[in-house]
């Protein structure tokens, strides 16, 4: 029984490909540029544009600061609302796949959608959001955001690839920071399954992994399922805050191809009923 279970779900896998395969890629021209390229690039002071990659729509922003990534404003009221309806109505930390148009580039980055510290601009923005380019980090680290770094892959049309070549602990991470940042799309690249999430990602207001321990990468050359076992901290408005532990199921076809996260069992694993729902596209 357990075999074929096994079987089922690597078919799922080969279908999963097929639609994920059939993703729409950035243009070529949307370049990947280091953060020690793009300081000098954007000096204090510089004005350029977003463009939200999820809905198109763009707006002006001035950087104002910052020396690990870049702190901006807002240009104008107009760009503040514009910017707000890309965030629903509502500021947010969630991190999102922008594009940075300046001189006739266009460079990959990502943001988080919510005022804080100080700003200088009349523009109906209480402080400054920060903007995180490949290599930026936050003020309180010295590696890459691990949301950021997705985000700005996927702005550079770049985030298949790099998941395909994952390793499980990557691709865990990756899935729980695609549920965090209520990104469907991400999750859809390293899920089995071809489920439609909905409003079920927003109910979980907070996610992060408290314990995950690790395989040496030559242990796991050859294995086609695996089995990692997790602690997570999560926090919804419905039920407050949990801690969960279990375990996350993964498969591949073959060595050479890329892991997938069976997403229906940790659902029924680590999420109380109705809290997360999920249905067949």
């Amino acid at each position: 029984m357990k075999t074929f279970k096994v079987l089922i779900l690597l078919l799922m896998i080969i279908g999963g490909q097929r639609h994920v395969s059939a993703e729409k890629h950035m243009p070529n021209e949307i370049e990947l540029i280091p953060w020690d390229q793009v300081n000098p690039l954007l000096p204090k002071y510089t004005k350029f544009t977003v463009r939200d990659v999820i809905t198109g729509m763009e707006f002006n922003v001035q950087r104002r600061a910052g020396n690990r990534h870049a702190d901006v404003q807002p240009l104008t009221r107009s760009d503040t609302k514009i910017m707000k309806e890309i965030y629903q109505g509502q500021w947010s930390w969630k991190r999102r796949a922008i594009i940075v148009l300046y001189k006739g580039q266009q460079i990959a980055a990502s943001m988080h959608g919510m005022p804080h510290g100080a700003g200088a601009l009349k523009n109906n923005f209480p402080g400054h959001f920060c903007i995180h380019f490949y290599g930026s980090t936050t003020h309180r680290s010295n590696s890459m955001d691990l949301s950021h770094k997705l985000m700005i892959f996927k702005a550079a049309g770049r985030i298949y690839e790099h998941l395909q070549t994952a390793n499980p602990h990557e691709v865990i991470s990756a899935f729980i920071a695609g549920i965090k940042e209520d990104d469907e799309e991400i999750i859809d690249m390293v899920t089995i399954q071809n489920l439609t999430w909905g409003k079920s990602l927003s109910k979980v207001e907070m996610i992060m992994i408290k314990n995950m321990p690790q395989l040496p990468d030559e242990d796991l050359v050859s294995q086609l399922q695996l089995s990692v076992p997790i602690e997570l901290d999560w926090y919804s408005a419905d039920v407050g805050g949990k801690n969960s532990h279990g375990e996350i199921h993964l498969f591949r076809f073959l060595p050479s191809e890329g892991w997938k996260i069976d997403a229906q069992r940790f659902v029924e694993d680590f999420f109380e009923d109705g809290i997360v729902e999920l249905k067949k596209k």
